[in-house]
């Protein structure tokens, strides 16, 4: 075998493993023993904010090339694209079922090409035609059953609509932030600017506890937070911690260095086949063959416009401006 399949294959490795710890996202839910998606998403991102600093200190050498204003953006980040984005993500499994929220996150890498597209002009918009069809097309047949027949109240399911617009909203609008703050730091910073988004998280999570309180949103006074009690949630809120927060990081990096930025941008949406997956598995059912063949043209539509995008500029030998830089884009 040749170096540079080796290479690419170590890659591919190294993408799945990220996008399946990404995926980890989508199970929290699940995994709630009779606690709150807020004692989940308190617990979780101030474990997160305590990796950071902790993570943070190994990296505070890169820290003297930051200015206070550049702390402030990476931790703004960390409360947008961390903190946000998967509290939507929480929202849309509960109220709109484990594919809905798949199906959207997994047009995301298409709609960053597209809004790249749209600041660099590499192809004409019909061009475009064919992929856009197959995203529509996928997102109406997975969640036709739903809206016509949906299995709760009208209202759950709008709301769970909502939520996972809102997760693509956000992780566009941190996407877009995000790789213009990257343009100017110095490019030995990036593991402390993922620190910094990690505190930014738990700070955040911290200072939200008195509304989450006073709207009587946390179970964890009720029952309980000592390790007896709540090591379940503990255990899981940890886990999923270092999976997203920093193994994904990290082996998107690892994957990032091996591969040409044409296929990391196909790669990224196994996150969605991967959420599906688990998300099916917590809910002890198979997808109907509607639901397999619209999340089929959706990720089969999004390679297609991240490859007919990316590939001239890579051609060309390019720095590609329609998606952020997946070394550089920590993923929330």
């Amino acid at each position: 075998m040749s170096a540079s399949r080796t290479v690419i294959l170590q890659g591919v490795g190294f993408a799945v493993l990220a996008t399946m710890s990404w995926a980890c996202n989508f199970i929290a839910p699940y995994v709630l023993q009779g606690y709150s998606i807020a004692d989940f998403m308190l617990v979780r991102f101030v474990m997160a904010g305590v990796l950071g600093a902790l993570l943070l200190a190994r990296y505070r050498a890169q820290l003297r090339g930051l200015h206070a204003r550049q702390w402030m953006t990476a931790m703004g980040l960390g409360v947008l694209g961390y903190l946000g984005y998967s509290s939507c993500i929480a929202g849309g499994v509960i109220y709109g079922g484990p594919l809905m929220i798949a199906a959207f996150i997994a047009a995301v890498p298409m709609l960053q090409a597209l809004l790249g597209n749209a600041r660099h002009r590499s192809l004409r918009w019909g061009q475009l035609a064919m992929p856009i069809a197959l995203l529509c097309l996928g997102l109406v047949l997975i969640n036709r059953q739903a809206i016509g027949d949906p299995p709760g109240p009208a209202a759950e399911l709008w709301l769970g609509l909502a939520c996972s617009v809102g997760a693509v909203l956000l992780w566009l609008s941190f996407s877009a932030v995000n790789q213009a703050a990257l343009e100017r730091l110095h490019g030995e910073a990036t593991s402390a600017w993922t620190c910094l988004m990690m505190i930014g998280a738990g700070l955040a999570a911290l200072l939200l506890t008195p509304l989450a309180l006073a709207a009587d949103l946390l179970r964890l006074p009720v029952l309980g937070v000592a390790i007896p009690a709540a090591i379940e949630l503990y255990g899981w809120a940890l886990s999923i911690a270092l999976l997203s927060s920093v193994i994904g990081a990290w082996a998107w990096n690892m994957a990032s260095r091996r591969l040409p930025m044409v296929l990391s941008g196909q790669l990224i949406a196994l996150e969605s086949f991967f959420a599906t997956v688990l998300g099916l598995a917590f809910n002890h059912r198979l997808p109907t063959l509607a639901e397999v063949v619209g999340l089929g043209l959706i990720l089969f539509g999004t390679a297609c416009a991240v490859r007919m995008i990316l590939a001239p500029a890579t051609r060309a030998g390019q720095r590609c401006p329609p998606t952020s830089d997946p070394a550089q884009t920590p993923h929330p």
